[in-house]
């Protein structure tokens, strides 16, 4: 298979994992031809996102290109290879591709800025022994191991911490085979599961995740940096601690003080020789590893020799009380100087001075025996069967051994610091928490998938096989230390038993020093380690831009170091260290976060059957993916609930806040892929019929004008609609260009960019559509039809009034929009026309008073009900009051329509003053006939030009009468609308409809503008023919 070259590629302005997404980058290095400009081969799509302009890689240079051209085999493609280029072009720029790793080794080649231009790229050349395998050893073994796994043992017995074990490593197992299968879906340039996430989930889900994994990281060198203190304090040079307790009590408070102290001064330490270069810390990483194989190796000879010759560690024990050896010098009451029986320092320790038989002493000490016990019986000596099983213990519970003899007697709380306690309360779910941190850090091989030879066959391998070995060491061990060591030893946290020796040292071979210099460089080493990776996971996440506030931190040194990223690292890494406590800083939670989101990550890639998802890895299933995600969810609660609450919450305020302001990022992520199988299934039930009269709502379809400059004429058509819809429901904004598609194509692009924005601006949540046609009017008929998929169309139309018709003298602009009338009428669609929508509210204005006046002069499905309900849900309409007019002749019972109204609103639940107005028959007004004539001497020439003279006399006749008619009422109606609506808001009206003759357009145009004369905001509605409101439940 081709290997790819890393080469140092300077990214400042974009994200470097953008830039991998396509191939954008091409080494030229070997024709001895320049860098191409960037900006040739990527565009952007107004939202800070680079993308190709085509599918294909950039082609060459003009050479190639003419070579390309006049090539006599491809001489039928020769017009497409500016575009689309020989498959010998495409192979060689893949091999040239540059690979831009995450980890150290780019930033140690790049000491210097300038020298690291000049350097020849090397190819990786790390297998899977180096590259994965050994780094996932020294990332799984630390702190836990060596100092807290005794303890468990201790505490929870074999059996139950081999469960925990067991449960601990099949979750990381399961995670691994996930994380396989992404790892070798295609090339992983970077990040490691924060890539990995980011691109299978999206920005949302992959920058919660990559945050909460970069808290777990930072938490951990916190962690890590604890147990190198506790170490250094307890076991390497005790007499260095600061803070003394002056009573036994204060010893633990005492002991978090220096902790905190020497933790501070060691972060500040590691920060500076991670700052000053990761190249030492990659040259020490080979050292801190041999550290931790010669502690282990050192553990199971130690366990082999204790078969024939264990360790010399007795204990002394009181009754069957465990003493704190280092506070006197023999196990005895007494002791014997020159044939004299004198009190020994555990006498005087736990008794008043003065002779031995008038002494006052504790009454446990008198009434019990002191015994000593071996602390290291051996691998034969049957121990195991009384450590099989947990003993748990509450805070200050002192240890005891059931098998000795013991008289229960109250002792004096003075000499309580004699004995040995526990200083915690412990559970298994306790235990499951502390155990966590030591299984993870399986993600080492794929943050080093760019220096790999063979990523996609080294880091499956290598990540299992480091894992079954770390497994097979921790079973092993809990095996061993429950057969070698005695109970109230390994239940004995910091070795008071044993002369505050490291328990695990004490089973170790040829001496406990070399479990104690290993274990504490392995620390120190898995510390710097944390510490250099978690601000490299933050700088990647930064230069994503995905997390706007986060931009900061994606800068750097000339040589790439997140300096930034360091100093907060530090910051956070300080909180834990201030906690002071290896048992308290729950780091797993985050690791655990981050595991549940590579399972679901693998599970959902699998279901969803993405064609681009083909891993090499064929040992995964989706089955298995759901178990880990399981597993990580029950051990996040298992061990912690309010923690893992906390951390979920956390995750959850990140996602949010990605969604709300983060930059929109395409990376063909799964959770698309779910959301448009989401869509399609809930499409096709959609198809079963039409909605519920209870479900109806306008689905608008908004139809704009544009200017010749492709800006928006009346934008606050689309301030209506987001005030309509308040983000509920389907919006479509439709627009037509005038010409020919393959001329206007480029123009069609701008139109939606244009409307898109203005979209943005109004906050109308929807979608758009631009179609080019040949006329205006067929283009809104195309947009009637066709606007929509399958259950989610629209069934309302949304348009201007064309202002202005009458000074035209073009026709077109009128005829249009009568069409349009006429399509929505046949296509059963409702139709609201917004008149001086100019003079319409922005989303910024408040009405905080006023009507909303509804004239509901013939029933249209209740549309003029819904409407004014539906405004009246936005801010800027809600204040004002809804009043529902409606019309009766001179043979209706004014009285009763008022009460049958306002029962018909009250069954509707719909708050509002009725209103009836009579109108009485009255003779035609010199005024109507005035407007009629207008309107007839307007279009009158136009007429008699298409009659015969019969015909001309007879349909002047007609249209005499009718027209008069229909102008009467219009002016009527209007005189009743402007006396009582003139001060309101709003009002709806509805609006009638076309004549079924095509001559009387014109004269409809006058009808209308009559209609809606001197009122300052009208919406004219038409409905489908359906009801849209009903009062029923």
């Amino acid at each position: 298979m081709p290997h790819f070259t890393v080469v140092p590629v300077k990214d400042q302005a974009q994200s470097s994992y953008d830039s991998l997404e396509g191939v954008n980058w091409v080494d030229y290095r070997d024709t001895g031809q320049d860098y191409p400009d960037h900006q040739d081969t990527v565009s952007s799509d107004g939202h800070g996102n680079h993308k190709e302009d085509s599918p294909f890689l950039s082609s060459t240079d003009a050479a190639s290109k003419k070579n390309d051209f006049y090539d006599k085999n491809l001489a039928l493609f020769e017009e497409e290879l500016d575009i689309r280029p020989k498959v010998s072009s495409l192979l060689s720029r893949l091999v040239s591709y540059t690979n831009i790793t995450q980890g150290a080794k780019e930033h140690e080649e790049e000491e210097s800025a300038q020298a690291s231009r000049r350097k020849t790229p090397k190819s990786p050349n790390m297998g899977t022994l180096m590259g994965v395998y050994l780094p996932c050893l020294q990332n799984i073994f630390g702190v836990i191991l060596f100092l807290r796994l005794t303890w468990i043992v201790g505490m929870a017995g074999i059996m139950q911490s081999l469960l925990i074990v067991l449960m601990c490593c099949s979750c990381t197992m399961l995670t691994a085979i996930s994380m396989s299968a992404i790892a070798t879906n295609g090339v992983v340039p970077a990040g490691g599961a924060y890539f990995m996430i980011s691109r299978s989930l999206g920005p949302e889900f992959g920058g919660a995740v990559g945050l909460c994994f970069y808290l777990g990281t930072t938490f951990a060198s916190a962690m890590y940096i604890l147990g190198a203190i506790e170490i250094f304090l307890k076991y390497l040079v005790p007499q260095a601690a600061i803070f003394h307790a002056t009573d036994p009590p204060g010893s633990d408070s005492a002991m978090l003080n220096n902790m905190r102290v020497y933790g501070t001064i060691c972060l500040s330490l590691m920060a500076v020789v991670v700052f000053v270069g990761v190249k030492y810390v990659n040259k020490l990483a080979s050292l801190f590893l041999a550290c931790v194989i010669i502690s282990i190796v050192s553990i199971y000879a130690g366990a082999i020799k204790s078969m024939t010759h264990p360790p010399e560690f007795p204990i002394c024990m009181l009754g069957n009380r465990t003493l704190v050896r280092d506070r006197f010098d023999v196990c005895a009451k007494t002791v014997i100087k020159g044939n004299i029986t004198v009190p020994s320092q555990l006498w005087d320790r736990f008794c008043l001075p003065g002779n031995m038989s008038s002494a006052q002493c504790d009454d446990y000490f008198i009434q019990n025996n002191v015994t000593e016990i071996p602390g290291i019986p051996g691998l034969g000596s049957g121990i195991i069967r009384e450590n099989m099983w947990g003993d748990y213990l509450q805070k200050g519970d002192i240890l005891e051994k059931p098998g000795l003899q013991s008289v229960d007697a109250h002792g004096a709380m003075e000499n309580f610091g004699m004995y040995v306690s526990a200083d915690i309360a412990t559970s298994f779910t306790l235990l499951v928490g502390i155990f966590f941190p030591s299984a993870t850090g399986i993600m080492a091989g794929s943050n080093r998938s760019g220096d790999l030879r063979d990523a996609q066959k080294s880091i499956p391998v290598g990540t299992i096989l480091a894992i079954t070995t770390t497994s097979l060491v921790y079973f092993s061990s809990v095996v061993l230390f429950g057969a070698c060591i005695e109970g109230v030893v390994l239940r004995d946290k910091f070795g008071d038993a044993v002369r505050k020796n490291l328990v695990v040292g004490t089973l170790s071979w040829p001496s406990p020093w070399v479990i104690v210099i290993g274990s504490f460089f392995s620390t120190v080493g898995a510390g710097l380690q944390s510490l250099t990776g978690a601000p490299r996971l933050l700088q990647a996440i930064a230069k994503d831009n995905i997390i706007p506030f986060l931009r900061v931190f994606g800068h750097g040194k000339t040589n790439g170091e997140p300096t930034w990223a360091l100093l907060l690292t530090g910051l956070i890494a300080e909180l834990g260290i201030l906690i002071a406590s290896l048992d308290m800083v729950t780091c797993y939670l985050f690791f655990l976060m981050c595991y549940l989101f590579v399972n679901l990550a693998c599970a959902v890639q699998t279901l969803l059957r993405t064609p681009n998802w083909r891993p090499r890895f064929k040992y995964y299933h989706w089955a298995l993916s759901f178990l880990g995600m399981s597993m990580c969810l029950a051990l996040m609660f298992i061990s912690s609930w309010y923690y893992a609450i906390v951390a979920m919450g956390i995750a959850g305020m990140i996602y949010k806040y990605i969604e709300y302001q983060g930059a929109e990022k395409e990376w063909g992520d799964g959770i698309r892929g779910l959301s448009l199988s989401g869509a399609r299934y809930a499409l096709l039930r959609l198809e079963v019929g039409p909605p519920h009269t209870k479900n109806w709502r306008p689905q608008l379809l908004v139809l704009l004008k544009l200017d010749e400059d492709l800006h928006v004429k009346y934008p606050r058509l689309l301030t209506f609609a987001s005030q309509l819809k308040a983000g509920k429901g389907l919006t479509i904004v439709g627009s037509v260009i005038q010409g020919n598609f393959l001329d206007s194509y480029g123009e069609m692009q701008a139109a939606e960019q244009a409307i898109k924005n203005m979209m943005e601006i109004e906050r109308v949540k929807g979608f758009c559509q631009v179609v080019v046609a040949s006329k205006v009017r067929e283009g809104v008929v195309h947009l009637i039809q066709s606007c929509g998929l399958g259950g989610m169309k629209h069934n309302t139309v949304v348009m201007g009034w064309p202002y202005g018709w009458r000074q035209s003298e073009d026709p077109r602009a009128w005829k249009t929009f009568i069409n349009t009338v006429r399509c929505t009428t046949a296509a059963h669609l409702a139709l609201m026309v917004p008149k001086n929508v100019s003079f319409y509210p922005s989303n910024h204005e408040r009405f905080t008073d006023g009507n909303i006046d509804v004239w509901w002069i013939v029933h249209d499905g209740g549309m003029l009900m819904l409407l004014p309900f539906l405004l009246k849900q936005h801010k800027v309409w809600r204040k004002c009051k809804m009043r529902i007019f409606t019309v009766a002749q001179m043979d209706d019972n004014s009285i009763q329509m008022k009460k049958d109204l306002a029962t018909f609103l009250y069954q509707l639940r719909i708050e509002a003053e009725v209103e009836v107005v009579e109108m009485h028959d009255s003779d035609i007004s010199a005024y109507t006939y005035e407007r009629t004539l207008m309107m007839e001497q307007r279009s009158q020439m136009l007429r008699q030009m298409r009659l015969s003279s019969a015909e001309r006399q007879r349909e002047v006749c007609f249209l005499d009468q009718s027209n008069v008619r229909r102008m009467h009422t219009a002016v009527k109606l209007n005189e009743v609308i402007v006396n009582r609506s003139h001060d309101a808001r709003l009002v709806l009206l509805n609006m009638p409809g076309p004549p079924r003759n095509t001559d009387g357009d014109e004269n409809y145009m006058e009808f209308l503008e009559v209609l809606t004369e001197g009122l300052e905001r009208v919406l004219l509605v038409r409905g489908g023919g359906r009801e849209v409101i009903t009062i029923y439940s």
